[in-house]
């Protein structure tokens, strides 16, 4: 039984809802379903129907189911999955009014599932290609069980929150490539072709060796949804799952991995040896803000003296900037600018890019290629260079790759239900257990 079923008063008029809103597409949804197999090879031939489900309704999953069914004509979603019944409603709502794929939307009512074990039957429901776009916390849990039920997956950044979760890709991604099972990351910018060419000429030596990198994810305030009398704890912090670390990772796992991605694409994809900084919680310090800090700055070291330089924060009404220097023996690049100066000068001309389409479009690629794309190593290592930084900034001591990867510190809770209690416990005053440094301890 459902979380509504259980406890939402309005659950069972939202269900109803949804059941109508749904009716113009499940006919020709469950008439497809019938003429298509469910067990499927590890590649599909050039006009086989793929089936793609999506884990995660919100506007992210939602965009990267749109993108997904622009990136390749033979895809039909079939299947969708979201803790929450509206989310569900909202994301069928916003792809059946899209002209460009509403075709292929074949979501029916007995093809969507809630809750926390809805994964578990999208899974099972005859998907060839998953969609997973929950919020970070999930992501170890639902890669490992797609790949091992053979799905092709679309991983939405980053990949875990604690060090676990991390270790747990790295072995889901090794468990798809004996598979023969493509995981393409959604770290976007590794897709787009203008960043594409600036990276290729910086690892071909356009600008030396790299001395340092300046990695700038400055921006402003973010969303917040007000309690409501009838959530749980749980509840409120799921739907607010940014503001909390053990569903999130801090902002600076969340958002400004993008950016400790590149720096980690400029050295080879090597992590650094160790890393320090600080972070704090200044301005965004009421309850309704979780648990989780307003500004980080991390300094990563390598073994041959290059430093990644790291800012972060998310405060209104201050300078933002969002970019990513390199600098080197013979030159500078700005990557975001597609831009090199010095011995060797260069701007890219090329045409644009959609790096949200480009990303599918090479996971469709290699699926129907029968080869497989498999972005898990490197993108773990991304994830685990942010949690890295929180686990620096929380702590206030320097720490070596070895210890954050090998750390014990889970940050899930002991179930998973609407009536549970989250692992992030509300004090007296209603606030949240902030991270000390020099007081909070790395575990």
């Amino acid at each position: 039984m459902s979380y509504h079923q259980r406890f939402s008063p309005h659950s069972r008029a939202c269900r109803r809802d949804f059941l109508r809103r749904s009716a113009a597409v499940g006919a020709a949804g469950a008439a497809a379903a019938v003429g298509l197999s469910i067990a499927r090879s590890a590649h599909a031939a050039g006009d086989e129907v793929l089936r793609v489900g999506l884990i995660g309704c919100g506007g992210r999953g939602t965009g990267a189911a749109r993108d997904a069914l622009v990136a390749d004509k033979n895809t039909q979603l079939v299947a969708l999955s979201d803790a929450f019944v509206d989310r569900m409603q909202n994301c069928l709502k916003s792809l059946q009014k899209n002209e460009a794929i509403a075709d292929r939307v074949k979501v029916t009512p007995e093809t969507c599932f809630a809750g926390f074990e809805g994964y578990k039957q999208l899974i099972a429901s005859g998907v060839d290609v998953v969609l997973l776009a929950t919020p970070p916390h999930f992501r170890p849990l639902h890669l490992k069980a797609c790949v091992e039920a053979g799905k092709h997956v679309f991983c939405e950044k980053p990949m875990a929150v604690d060090a676990p979760g991390v270790r747990s890709i790295l072995e889901s991604a090794e468990l798809a490539k004996q598979k023969g099972l493509s995981v393409v990351s959604g770290f976007c910018w590794r897709y787009h072709t203008g960043v594409q060419e600036t990276m290729k000429r910086v690892l071909d030596g356009a600008i030396g060796d790299i001395l340092a990198i300046q990695e700038t994810y400055n921006t402003g305030t973010l969303w917040q949804r007000p309690r409501q009398p009838d959530w749980t704890e749980m509840e409120f912090q799921m739907r607010n799952w940014y503001y909390f670390t053990w569903l999130s990772g801090d902002h600076n796992v969340e958002q400004h991995v993008h950016s400790l991605d590149k720096a980690l694409w400029a050295m080879g994809n090597r992590p650094p040896a160790r890393a320090w900084g600080l972070g704090g919680r200044q301005v965004r310090t009421a309850p309704q803000f979780g648990n989780i800090y307003d500004h980080h700055a991390v300094v990563y070291e390598y073994g041959n003296g290059a430093r990644v330089y790291s800012f972060c924060r998310q405060m209104a009404n201050c300078y933002n900037e969002v970019s990513d220097i390199f600098h080197g023996t013979k030159g500078r690049a700005d990557v975001l600018k597609h831009s090199i100066e010095g011995q060797t000068s260069w701007k890219y001309s090329g045409p644009p890019c959609d790096m949200y389409r480009a990303e599918h479009e090479a996971l469709f690629r290699s699926i129907r290629a029968g080869a497989a794309h498999n972005d898990g190593v490197w993108m773990a290592y991304s994830t685990m260079m942010a949690i890295l930084g929180r686990m620096v900034t929380y702590t206030g001591q320097m720490l070596s790759w070895e210890q954050a990867l090998n750390s014990k510190e889970t940050l899930s809770p002991e179930r998973y239900a609407f009536d549970a209690q989250p692992p992030i416990v509300p004090q007296a005053d209603g606030g949240y257990p902030i991270a000390m440094p020099g007081l909070t301890k790395f575990v």
